[in-house]
């Protein structure tokens, strides 16, 4: 077996120019096909780096046949509201943006039409992230929306109040990097052929 029919976590994020953290996002979402060796390394098929290359330039070329991810965004800081707009934005990514500055107007907003993914703060004014997440995971109907939390809360206070094993947690400074990783991840897995 060549070394070259395999790349490593690193070899592939070099590939795809996203950082680490990212392709065990796409690995671990089905983005990437991948296996681990007796020692626990991940190897990925260097043809599933290269069709989710493909997928992006084809994307790129015809963006009017990609299907877009709704995006829900839960936070009430008026400064990380507009943080996450410009930054989205600049992806150049089939994304729409929704944002609520608190869990109330995150219920209705779901109410209205599941988002994809959403994004919540757990510290806002009325009802907090805690709560909301709470709420929508008690629906079974909610089950596909993916939910992210980035809060500034230590990680200890966080498994004390406790959240859903299904949430992705990350820390403030908002992770940027790392996000649009997930949202790649969840594009490239909409593409796949479902015949």
């Amino acid at each position: 077996m060549a070394d070259t029919e395999f790349l490593s976590t690193r070899q592939a994020a070099l590939r795809l120019g996203v950082s680490l953290g990212t392709v065990q996002n796409m690995v671990e979402s089905g983005a990437l096909d991948a296996w681990k060796t007796a020692g626990g390394h991940r190897r990925i098929p260097a043809t599933s780096v290269e069709a989710m290359l493909a997928r992006r330039k084809s994307q790129s070329a015809s963006p009017e046949t990609v299907a877009s991810l709704d995006i829900l965004i839960a936070e009430d800081d008026p400064i990380l509201q507009k943080l996450y707009q410009a930054t989205f934005e600049r992806w150049n990514l089939p994304l729409q943006l929704r944002i609520v500055d608190n869990g109330f107007e995150g219920l209705l907003q779901v109410g209205q039409r599941m988002p994809d993914v959403l994004i919540a703060d757990l510290m806002m004014p009325g009802m907090d992230g805690f709560e909301m997440i709470r709420r929508l995971r008690a629906n079974p109907d909610l089950a596909a929306m993916d939910i992210v939390v980035i809060s500034a809360i230590d990680s200890a206070e966080i498994a004390q109040q406790g959240l859903p094993e299904d949430v992705t947690v990350f820390a403030k400074p908002i992770p940027f990097h790392e996000i649009k990783g997930f949202m790649l991840g969840r594009l490239a897995s909409r593409q796949r052929p479902v015949r």
